[in-house]
């Protein structure tokens, strides 16, 4: 279990570190709960001052009586719960994906295109050659430009089963490599030395990837994960806020919509060019398009075309959009209308319900009288946040605190200033601890595979935290590990 701890440094800017990774026994919500507290306890932490725990979306995580977060609520009632936005992303776009037999289907068959051309390091190879080649000739057309860095070769990318990402970068792998991959499994086809196992593969793969419904959702894709890819990069970062998050989920609802509304077009039209580009036969659009799924019905008059717009391009898009309000409305609680309602550029800044939402939500951080200087604050905070200088450009509530801290504004708004670090310092997903399991297995290799707990979790820590390890110099360590009584001393020696 890693542990990673979420605070506002006295700069005001937001910092995760991690803190430590915990050898357990079992997953039950007690044991884990036991061990977080253990580690917060050794390390001169109080519990009391825990203000928002976050995981991803277990079942003995978010249990509203015995999970992870009940229990930790039963010991700190101010420790709220926030459930990964990144892991909702992936749960929205998944469970989006799933509702379009079309979309389902081609995840599935796309998968099995990268694993027929990357089955092997000589189709690999071959990939690679086929690419190069395809990129010269390109070149010597002039349908792509040169300079430094462009028209690199890679290789095709395997999509994760954790990570939206990943299956953006297959696809744009497979759309920037669709001729290099057709003449592997075209080569694998043919190949007589090959088993006939490979050769049915290549040969199936082959058939799927040259059809018109294939091309047409690996574009369409591509138009939806374009959007969506950005929003799952930024819930990653570490120095986002929950505000800025709820932000950037409905900037993807509103480029989505976009794109069901004026992307047809252009969509429709690229898809035709590439299908003429690589030889692809085009379905006659005016023809009555047939369901398998359906029972034959002489009445039904649907297209082609009306199949591909209606069924799959705007259903997909509309998946997508339902599956962001359904995953993310329930994070719109009591908690993040306090968010919303602190920043003073918004029309839903108001000073009553603030004052409200933080009695009700923390009445132990602040006192009475605290909340009455605090609602004597906030008009004027309103006013400095429009006329300041170096508070006015401020783009989010994090940036917001820094400011105040920079400018001194800080010993001016005290209980401004308090709130806003209660309120970045809520988490927004679990990635820093996802890349702490991601370098542990970096630390712990197979030639290391007996490295005890304590010295695998100071490696870890070194590792992770590069920018602290770096302030400490060789001299500093010797002298610290050499002050005990030893027969003979350490020393630096130049090579």
């Amino acid at each position: 279990m890693a542990v990673v701890l979420r605070f506002v440094n006295i700069e005001g800017l937001i910092r995760e570190r991690f803190l430590d990774l915990v050898h357990v026994s079992d997953t039950c919500a007690l044991t884990l709960k036991n061990n977080i507290i253990d580690v917060l306890v050794d390390n001169g932490l109080n519990v009391q001052d825990i203000r928002g725990q976050w995981y991803d979306g277990a079942s003995n995580m978010r249990g509203e009586w015995n999970g992870l977060k009940a229990l930790i609520l039963q010991e700190c009632p101010y420790a709220y719960y926030i459930h990964c936005l990144a892991h909702q992303l992936q749960l929205a776009l998944v469970a989006a994906s799933r509702e379009v037999n079309e979309v389902h289907n081609f995840f599935q068959h796309a998968n099995f295109v990268v694993n027929t051309v990357s089955a092997s390091p000589k189709r690999n190879d071959e990939l690679l050659e086929n690419q190069a080649a395809e990129i010269a000739r390109e070149i010597e057309l002039g349908e792509l430009d040169t300079g430094r860095g462009a028209n690199q070769i890679g290789s095709l990318q395997r999509a994760g089963d954790t990570r939206w990402s990943s299956q953006y970068k297959s696809i744009k792998s497979l759309l920037k490599m669709f001729a290099a991959t057709v003449s592997v499994l075209r080569s694998v086809a043919t190949d007589r030395s090959a088993t006939r196992n490979s050769r049915g593969d290549a040969a199936g793969a082959l058939k799927i990837l040259k059809t018109f419904d294939f091309v047409f959702i690996l574009h369409l894709m591509e138009r939806i994960m374009k959007i969506t890819d950005i929003l799952c990069v930024k819930l990653q970062n570490k120095s986002l806020d929950i505000a800025n998050a709820l932000d950037c989920v409905s900037n993807t609802k509103s480029l989505l919509a976009e794109l069901r509304e004026d992307g047809w077009e252009s969509l429709f039209e690229d898809v035709k060019s590439f299908c003429v580009k690589h030889e692809i036969d085009i379905s006659d659009m005016d023809q009555r398009y047939v369901d398998v799924t359906k029972s034959r019905n002489k009445h039904d008059n649907t297209t082609v075309i009306h199949h591909y717009k209606v069924d799959v391009f705007n259903v997909a898009i509309d998946q997508q959009v339902i599956e962001l309000n359904d995953r993310f409305s329930s994070q719109v609680t009591e908690l993040l209308d306090l968010c919303l309602s602190l920043d003073p550029r918004h029309d839903a800044f108001d000073k009553s319900k603030i004052c409200t939402l933080v009695e009700k939500l923390y009445p132990a951080v602040f006192s009475s009288q605290e909340r009455d200087r605090l609602e004597c604050e906030l008009p004027h905070f309103q006013l400095d946040t429009f006329n300041h200088p170096q508070i006015k450009i401020c783009k989010s509530l994090a940036d917001m605190t820094k400011g105040i801290i920079k400018t001194g504004k800080s010993s001016d708004y005290p209980m401004v200033e308090r709130l806003l670090r209660l309120v970045i310092t809520l988490p927004v997903s679990t990635a820093t601890a996802e890349r702490a399991f991601s370098a542990m297995k970096l630390v712990k290799t197979r030639l290391r595979s007996k490295l005890g707990d304590d010295f695998l979790h100071h490696c870890t820590i070194v590792y992770i935290e590069k920018e602290i390890a770096a302030k400490f110099s060789s001299e500093d360590i010797i002298e610290i590990f050499d002050t005990g009584a030893r027969k003979s001393s350490f020393k630096l020696i130049d090579m």
